[in-house]
C-alpha cells in the first residue's frame, strides 16, 4: 500500500472517531432512573441533529424513520378563559427499515413573532422553536418497523414546571412537537417533528392583548367548487360523469358535505361577513346527478340521493344570503384571453351567473369577478372592463366588470387595505384586495414536505391544518387591527376536514365577539366608491407559469373553430325542433371545462378534459354522415351519376357538401351544397365522369360549407362497363386511323393492279434474262 493510501486511511479513521464523541456525550446525559416521568434532558435539537451518524448528502433529505400524525391540539386559540395547559395527541409510526429505541417527545416553543415579516417567514418555512425546550417524555421503549404507538402529552402553558412552555404574555408563538429516538446502527437524533404556530390572545390567569384602535373589518368568501366532472347532460338517467368521486364528496364526511355543513353552522352568527362563492358547473353537475346518471364507460352512478339532499340543503342555506358566481367551470380567464377566446370568456361569466340564479334562486353579486389566484394581466383586465353588445347573440351581451377581487401582489400604487379604483380607459373598476397572508395560510399541499432538519408542517387534509391560518388571523385582528380590511378566501377546492373548517370559523366568531374584528359584507366593499384612486394592475411573472398550458389552449381553439363551422351550417327546422345553440352550448361548456383553472398544475387532467371535449364534438358531427350502400354501385354509361345516401340524425337542418376523393378513372363534377332536413335522409346523385371501365374504390365524405368534417369517410365500390369520353375519343380516332390506313393500302393495291394491265407495261421480249454465275 502506498504512503498516500495509508495517510488517507488514517485521516478517515480519525474523522470517524472524532465524530462519534458527541453521540457518546449525549447518551451519557441520560438518566435511566427517571425514564417513567422525564427520561432525560438531551442537548438542543440543533446539536442532536449535528451528531446524527446517519446523515444525508448535502442538499438531500435525511432518511425517514418515524412519522408523527397529530390527531388533536387543544387549545388551538388561547384566550384568558382557555385551559392553562396545551394537550397534544396522535400517534407515531415506524416507517423505516430498522428498530427505533427510546422514542421520546417534547413540545418546544420559540420567541413570539412581533412583526408581519416574521410571521410571513414562519408561514413559508418552520420558525426556530428552541427558545424554551422542556424535558422529553417517553412514548415507547422501542418501535419495530411498521409498529405504531398512540400518545397524549399535556404541557403547562406557563409556570416553572420542567415541561412548561413558559408563556407569560400574549403573542404568536412558534411551537415544535419534537420526537427523538435511537435507530439501530445510529445515535439519538430528531426523527420526526411538526412545526406550527400557537396564537395566544390572552394568558390564562395572566394578561390579555389590548385592542389596537378600531376593529379589523372581517369578510370571508366561502368557496363551493370542484374540478369539472360532467361529460354530457341528458334526460332521466342519461347524464354522464367522468367518475363517481363526487358522490363521495357530497355524502357524509365528504369534502363538499363538510364545506356546506361548516357554512350552515356559521352563517347564522356571521351572516354579514360570510359570502358563498359557487362554481356554476358544480351546480349543473349535481343537479344532473339528482335525475340519475352514468359513469363514463356505462356504470350507473351511486350518488343520486346524496346529490338531491346536498342540493336541497344548499338552496335552503343560501336563501337571502350573499352569493358570488365564479366563472363557469372556474375557467382560467387569463388563458382564455391569451387564446383570443373572448366569446367563451363572456359565456363563462354571463352564463355562470345565470346558472347560479336558475339553480339556487338567488341573485349573485352582479359584475363581480374573482379570478384564479386573484390575478389578472393587463389585457384580460381591459377586456373584462369594457361592456360589449353582440348583435347576433344576446347571450354574449356583457355589461362589463365593475369590481374584482385581487391579490395584493396584483395591485400597485395602492397603500393600505381599503378598496382601490383601477381605471381602464373610460371605465373604473373597484379592486377589493384579498388578505393573502391569512388566505395563503389555509392552503396546504396533499403531501407532508420535510425540511433538511426533518421538520414537517400540517397537511391541508389532516387535523391542525388551519392552525397557522388561525395564528395569521389572530395577528391581523389582535396585533394590527386599526380598521384594516381582512378579506379571507380559502382555496377554491379547499380540502380541509370539517373539524378544521369549523375551528377556523369559530375562531373568527370569537374575534368578532371579543371586539377585535367587526363583520363587513362583501357587497359593501364592492359597491362603495373607493376613496383611493390611481391604483395600477400588475401581473407577477410566476403567475404566467401557472396558467393552462399553450398546448391545451391550442387544442381548445381548434375545437372552438370546428364547432363554430358546424353551428354555421345548422338552421332551426321550426319551433318544435331544437335551435343550433341547444346543441352547441353543451359543447362550449365542455371546452370551458378543458380551460378550467382546476387543471393548473395538472397537465394530465387538462389533456383528459380536452380529449373528452373533442370526442363530444366528434360525436355530434358524426350524426351527419354518408350511409354505406349494401352492394357495389354499377354505372351504365360514362356520365352516370353515383348515388350517395346521406343521413342527418340531428334535430336541426344541416347544409352539407359532398366531397369525392381523387380516384384514378373517375373525375368528380361540380355539385351544389345539399340541405338535409332535421332527422332526415336523402339520396343525392353525384355527377361524375368515367374515364375508363373497371372497378373503382371511391372514398366519399361530408363537410360543412366551411370545411368542417362530418361523419366518417365511406368507401364506395363502383363498377363501370361504359367508356368515358376520352376512351370514346381514343376509340374513334383509332377507328378513323384504321380506316384511313386500310383505305390507303387498298388504293395502293388497286393502283398496282391497274399498272400491270396498262399500255405502258414493259414487254417481256425486251427483257434480257440475268445470267447466273457458275
Amino acid at each position: 500500500m502506498s504512503l498516500r493510501k495509508l495517510f488517507c486511511t488514517a485521516a478517515a479513521g480519525a474523522f470517524l472517531l472524532g465524530g462519534a464523541t458527541p453521540v457518546l456525550a449525549v447518551e451519557q446525559q441520560q438518566e435511566p432512573d427517571q425514564v417513567d416521568a422525564l427520561p432525560f434532558a438531551p442537548a438542543p435539537a440543533t446539536q442532536v441533529w449535528a451528531t446524527r451518524p446517519l446523515s444525508a448528502q448535502p442538499g438531500q433529505q435525511p432518511p425517514q424513520f418515524l412519522r408523527m400524525d397529530i390527531g388533536q391540539l387543544t387549545p388551538r386559540f388561547v384566550t384568558g378563559d382557555s385551559p392553562d395547559k396545551v394537550t397534544i395527541s396522535g400517534k407515531v409510526v415506524n416507517v423505516g427499515d430498522r428498530k427505533v429505541s427510546d422514542v421520546v417527545l417534547r413540545l418546544e416553543r420559540g420567541q413570539p413573532l412581533d412583526t408581519e415579516d416574521d410571521l410571513r417567514k414562519a408561514l413559508r418555512e418552520p420558525a426556530a422553536a428552541e427558545f424554551v425546550q422542556p424535558k422529553f417524555t417517553e412514548i415507547a421503549k422501542e418501535l419495530q418497523p411498521g409498529q405504531q404507538q398512540d400518545f397524549t402529552l399535556e404541557v403547562p402553558l406557563r409556570g416553572s414546571a420542567p415541561t412548561s412552555l413558559g408563556i407569560d404574555e400574549p403573542g404568536i408563538y412558534p411551537v415544535l412537537a419534537n420526537i427523538n429516538g435511537k435507530p439501530d446502527y445510529g445515535g439519538t437524533a430528531r426523527l420526526a417533528a411538526l412545526s406550527t404556530l400557537l396564537p395566544v390572545l390572552g394568558v390564562p390567569g395572566g394578561g390579555t392583548k389590548a385592542k389596537t384602535g378600531a376593529p379589523a373589518k372581517l369578510t370571508m368568501l366561502w368557496p363551493i367548487a370542484d374540478r369539472p366532472r360532467l361529460v354530457r347532460l341528458g334526460g332521466e338517467g342519461q347524464s354522464e360523469l367522468v367518475d363517481d368521486e363526487l358522490a363521495l364528496s357530497l355524502s357524509v364526511n365528504g369534502r363538499l358535505y363538510g364545506l356546506l355543513q361548516a357554512y350552515e353552522q356559521a352563517v347564522s352568527s356571521m351572516s354579514t361577513s360570510l359570502c358563498l362563492a359557487v362554481d356554476p358547473d358544480l351546480l349543473r353537475t349535481v343537479e344532473a346527478m339528482t335525475t340519475g346518471y352514468r359513469i363514463r364507460g356505462g356504470v350507473e352512478g351511486k350518488g343520486r340521493a346524496e346529490a338531491q339532499l346536498w342540493l336541497d340543503r344548499l338552496k335552503l342555506a343560501v336563501s337571502g344570503r350573499c352569493v358570488v358566481a365564479m366563472p363557469d367551470a372556474d375557467a382560467d380567464l387569463v388563458a382564455l384571453s391569451k387564446a383570443k377566446l373572448g366569446d367563451m370568456r363572456t359565456l363563462a361569466l354571463n352564463g355562470g351567473a345565470s346558472e347560479v340564479q336558475r339553480v339556487l334562486a338567488v341573485q349573485p353579486l352582479p359584475d363581480l369577478v374573482w379570478p384564479e389566484g386573484g390575478l389578472l394581466d393587463q389585457s384580460t383586465f381591459e377586456q373584462l372592463a369594457v361592456p360589449q353588445d353582440n348583435a347576433t347573440d344576446n347571450r354574449l351581451d356583457y355589461r362589463g366588470m365593475k369590481s374584482v377581487l385581487l391579490d395584493p401582489s396584483g395591485v400597485t400604487d395602492a397603500p393600505g387595505t381599503a378598496p382601490a379604483q383601477i381605471t381602464s380607459g373610460e371605465h373604473q373598476v373597484t379592486a377589493v384586495r384579498i388578505d393573502s397572508m391569512v388566505s395563503d395560510a389555509l392552503e396546504g399541499g396533499e403531501s407532508r414536505p420535510r425540511t433538511l432538519s426533518g421538520v414537517t408542517t400540517p397537511v391541508e387534509s389532516q387535523p391542525v391544518s388551519v392552525q397557522n391560518a388561525l395564528a395569521a388571523l389572530a395577528f391581523r385582528a389582535g396585533w394590527q387591527g386599526e380598521g384594516r380590511n381582512v378579506l379571507v378566501t380559502p382555496p377554491r377546492r379547499w380540502n380541509a376536514p370539517l373539524s378544521e373548517m369549523t375551528e377556523f370559523l369559530t375562531a373568527a366568531q370569537r374575534l368578532v365577539a371579543g371586539g377585535y374584528a367587526a363583520q363587513t359584507g362583501l357587497e359593501e366593499l364592492v359597491r362603495t366608491k373607493p376613496a383611493l384612486t390611481g391604483a395600477k394592475l400588475t401581473y407577477p411573472a410566476e403567475a404566467g407559469a401557472r396558467e393552462i398550458s399553450p398546448a391545451i389552449a391550442d387544442s381548445v381553439v381548434s375545437q372552438y373553430a370546428a364547432l363554430g363551422g358546424l353551428v354555421k351550417a345548422m338552421q332551426q327546422e321550426d319551433r318544435e325542433h331544437a335551435a343550433p345553440a341547444d346543441l352547441a352550448d353543451p359543447l362550449l361548456l365542455g371546452q370551458l371545462r378543458a380551460m378550467s383553472s382546476a387543471w393548473r398544475g395538472n397537465e394530465d387532467g387538462a389533456r383528459t378534459a380536452a380529449y373528452i371535449s373533442e370526442s363530444e364534438i366528434s360525436s355530434l358531427s358524426g350524426l351527419v354522415s354518408v350511409t354505406p350502400p349494401n352492394s357495389p354501385i354499377l354505372l351504365g354509361s360514362g356520365d352516370s351519376p353515383i348515388p350517395v345516401t346521406i343521413t342527418n340524425k340531428l334535430d336541426v337542418r344541416v347544409t352539407v357538401r359532398i366531397v369525392l376523393a381523387e380516384t384514378p378513372g373517375i373525375r368528380a363534377r361540380e355539385l351544389a351544397d345539399q340541405v338535409l332536413p332535421a332527422r332526415g335522409e336523402r339520396v343525392v346523385r353525384v355527377p361524375v365522369e368515367v374515364l375508363r371501365s373497371g372497378r373503382f374504390p371511391v372514398n366519399v365524405r361530408l363537410t360543412t360549407p366551411d370545411g368542417v368534417a362530418l361523419g366518417d369517410t365511406v368507401k364506395l365500390e363502383v363498377s363501370s362497363s361504359a367508356y368515358g369520353t376520352i376512351t370514346v375519343i381514343v376509340t374513334v380516332v383509332a377507328a378513323i386511323a384504321l380506316v384511313l390506313l386500310s383505305g390507303r393500302r387498298i388504293i395502293r393495291r388497286v393502283r398496282a393492279r391497274n399498272g400491270e394491265n396498262g399500255d405502258d407495261a414493259p414487254s417481256i421480249e425486251n427483257v434480257t434474262p440475268e445470267k447466273s454465275s457458275a
